[in-house]
């Protein structure tokens, strides 16, 4: 990953409201959650939310897909695992066993298809 990638991630998880949307997602797991029940659930106007939900998915954080008439948005968790490992991938001056735990973790979490399908 590169840093302006990584930047424009963490840019997007910086406002709570988001970040507010992105945990309900991550909960939420690769099925997802309709875009009017996170405004629901959240408390937020629709129009509000739609434009949360546009800076997610511009930086790549949350997919979207139509099922009828309902647009249903995922966290992207292979793109969520990429930032966590950028973040720690030259952890502690060459004492990786600081952050081991934390890797341990978003590697066996959540494994992406590509991960998985190894």
């Amino acid at each position: 990953m590169k840093i302006a990638e990584a930047a424009r991630r963490l840019s997007a998880l910086s406002q709570e409201s988001r970040l507010e949307v992105f945990r309900l997602l991550v909960k939420a797991g690769p099925k997802g959650i309709a875009a009017g029940d996170i405004a629901r659930r959240l408390e937020t106007a629709a129009n509000t939310m739609s434009a949360q939900l546009l800076v997610l998915s511009n930086a790549g954080l949350v997919r979207a897909r139509r099922e009828g008439r309902s647009i249903i948005y995922s966290a992207d968790f292979e793109a969520m695992s990429g930032l966590l490992l950028y973040l720690t991938e030259d952890c502690c001056g060459g004492k990786p066993e600081i952050c081991a735990p934390l890797v341990k973790t978003v590697t066996s979490c959540c494994p992406s298809p590509r991960r998985a399908a190894r």
